[in-house]
């Protein structure tokens, strides 16, 4: 079943047209085999532009996400110690919060903060608060002197061009910022509120994003970790936030044995992984042209990674057990590049990224039953695009107009899963054997099947897919989803992700791909951008089962609910 390229180690998944399909499925529910509650790592979301929380758009975009969620989101923005005037721009953003008088003392603004974090907690969420980075009046004397910068139009000062990813010159005033922000937020969210939050030092200080060494990092880690629990004796710190790469491996492993052998408080781990890095990133060709090379997300290449960072926690059997964080869980970088970058952006745009997410997610549940240590929050780091254009393809849930895109269809099947997770074979999925795969995964119908504890309903997610999004299949794949021993009378309900239902962007396709709409062409759109059913409800009465046919292009997702009648 599965088709190779020969183009093997790149960071994605080339595309192989000549890859075979599958042409039948049976999935089967083991209705009975209750496997425990159900992990829900994608609860879980984050942003580069702190300031695009509170606008319009961002607020409701989270209001929407917290309307259906079945459980609070940790909600993790970056930027909120950067110094900045608070206006958003694709990949930054500033919470400006610390300043110093004339004679150096220290003084905070919590404008920005408190319109982050009221916005957050207002739609149901809970913050993981990314301590970082450097404010400009903490900016060390030799980062000016080092620092290469040459002023353009395009670079404001040198310290957004970087001065703020450089260890602060003073960790006594560092960490009396860190307690004054945990201070500030226990007296305006109160203790129950706060008790939820996560705090995570810096981001990605494996690479530019930290300008010092390891050794200053464990130095700040420790500083940081004493103001939190300065303030909050129960307070979740951790970190390190690192990359999937071997520079992320390397700092995990030091920051780790810091913690050890320093016995500095540590309640979660975190790191990051990407699913690609499409080459070239960025094309410059004529607006709408294809891309130069075909290229797809690979899960295979996600996957390993976080395989990697959690051998590394288990070499550390005190911190085997601590939560694993993935808080950037992303099927290709950056989040603010797009079609107009290069073509193959443009799943992000089209039910295939849902799909690829639903995927994904499961397969992290099945690597986890091969760890000790395990992934509890897989952050997808995508939200809105202020100013973008219509489906730039940039990695959001909703794009211009605030028109939803597939992409949160899946998270609204997600909240639609049970609380206990219940066994699911298919004869066409592709398991997580991360020896024998290749750059990705090849075509396969796979599942998640879940069942309530409280009125035995049971949902399940099964999906058609490929990690090539260009892959084409003129045919549906047939799948007989299978309840066995089921008995009494149910009602069977049915939703649909492909490119025909729950799909904002073949809508806007279909009515032109217009940058300006009309009323009544936004009206179309919007009207066709949530998760739609696929079937009438329909009434079964089983004796020993219950079987439905689907029928699944590729790529595609369907969610499939069976209710218990009352007798």
């Amino acid at each position: 079943m599965c088709g190779m390229t020969t183009e093997t180690n790149v960071p994605y998944m080339p595309s192989d047209p000549a890859a075979p399909h599958v042409r039948r499925a049976v999935v089967t529910v083991a209705v009975n085999d209750d496997q425990g509650l159900l992990e829900r790592p994608w609860a879980s979301l984050g942003y580069d532009e702190i300031n695009w929380t509170y606008t319009a758009q961002g607020r409701r975009t989270l209001e929407t996400i917290g309307g259906f969620a079945e459980t609070p989101y940790h909600v993790r923005p970056h930027y909120v110690f950067n110094s900045g005037t608070g206006l958003g721009l694709p990949h930054w953003g500033s919470g400006n919060v610390y300043h110093e008088d004339a004679d150096g003392n220290p003084f905070y603004d919590f404008t920005i903060a408190d319109q982050t974090y009221d916005t957050i907690v207002a739609a149901g969420h809970h913050p993981l608060v990314e301590l970082a980075f450097t404010p400009l009046a903490l900016v060390p004397d030799h980062a000016k002197a080092e620092f290469p910068f040459e002023s353009s139009p395009t670079q404001y000062s040198e310290y957004e061009a970087g001065w703020w990813s450089y260890p602060p010159k003073d960790y006594d005033k560092w960490g009396g910022l860190v307690a004054a922000l945990a201070q500030h937020c226990l007296d305006r969210y109160g203790e129950s509120e706060v008790s939820q939050w996560l705090w995570e030092l810096w981001n990605e200080p494996d690479i530019f994003y930290w300008r010092g060494t390891l050794e200053q990092f464990n130095d700040l880690y420790a500083v940081t970790a004493a103001a939190i629990r300065s303030v909050l004796p129960e307070g979740r710190v951790g970190g390190p936030a690192v990359t999937g790469g071997d520079s992320g491996v390397t700092f995990l492993r030091g920051f780790l044995t810091a913690c050890f052998e320093r016995e500095l408080p540590l309640d979660f781990v975190s790191f990051h992984t990407k699913g690609s890095a499409f080459s070239p990133w960025r094309t410059y060709g004529p607006i709408g042209a294809p891309a130069p090379v075909r290229q797809s997300p690979s899960t295979t290449k996600m996957l390993r990674e976080i395989d990697r960072m959690l051998a590394v926690m288990e070499e550390f059997p005190a911190f085997a057990t601590l939560p694993a964080i993935v808080d950037e869980c992303d099927a290709s970088v950056p989040a603010h590049w797009g079609i107009y970058d290069n073509a193959n952006f443009g799943y992000r745009n089209s039910e295939y990224y849902p799909v690829f997410q639903a995927k994904l997610m499961k397969k992290v549940l099945d690597l986890n039953s091969a760890h000790v240590a395990k992934v509890r929050e897989a952050t997808t780091w995508s939200f809105s695009m202020e100013g973008e254009r219509y489906f730039e393809g940039t990695r959001s849930f909703v794009t211009a107009a605030g028109i939803e895109k597939p992409l949160m269809n899946g998270y609204r099947a997600f909240a639609q899963l049970r609380d206990r997770r219940v066994g699911v074979r298919s004869t066409a999925a592709v398991p997580v054997d991360l020896g024998a795969l290749g750059n990705g995964f090849p075509e396969e119908v796979d599942a998640i099947a879940s069942r309530s504890s409280s009125d035995g309903s049971l949902a399940v997610i099964v999906w058609r897919h490929a990690d090539d999004q260009y892959a084409e299949d003129s045919a549906p794949t047939e799948v007989e989803v299978e309840f066995p021993g089921l008995s009494g009378a149910w009602t069977v309900e049915q939703w649909r992700i492909d490119r025909d239902h729950s799909n904002s962007h073949t809508v806007w396709q279909a009515v032109g791909s217009p940058q300006d709409p009309t009323p009544e062409q936004l009206a179309t759109i919007t009207d066709r951008q949530g998760l739609e059913r696929f079937a009438d409800d329909a009434e079964v009465t089983a004796v020993d089962g219950v079987s439905l046919t689907l029928e699944l292009p590729l790529p595609s997702l369907s969610l499939v609910v069976l209710r218990p009648l009352a007798g």
